[in-house]
């Protein structure tokens, strides 16, 4: 059974950030930056992006969206001091 994490990226050109689930954050920051297929549309402006926290691990996809839903409430610099 694989752990979730839930991931924090932040473009330093825009300063946006970008909040998601995974299992492996290296991949999908990889396909975020466009190195691979699979990054979200929302990640094609801004790149590249660079991983700011994470959290987990998660026993569970569901236990990990449950926390991505409670970080995605909060904007900026909030999103890296959550505690999660």
């Amino acid at each position: 059974m694989n752990n979730w994490f839930v991931y924090v990226l932040q473009s330093p050109s825009t300063d946006a950030t970008y909040v998601g689930v995974s299992t492996d954050v290296a991949r999908r920051l990889r396909a975020h930056n466009g190195a691979i297929v699979g990054g979200a549309k929302r990640t094609r402006a801004g790149r590249p992006w660079n991983l700011v926290k994470s959290y987990g691990p998660y026993e569970s996809r569901s236990q990990a969206q449950i926390a991505e839903c409670e970080l995605k409430r909060l904007r900026g610099p909030e999103r890296f001091a959550w505690k999660g």
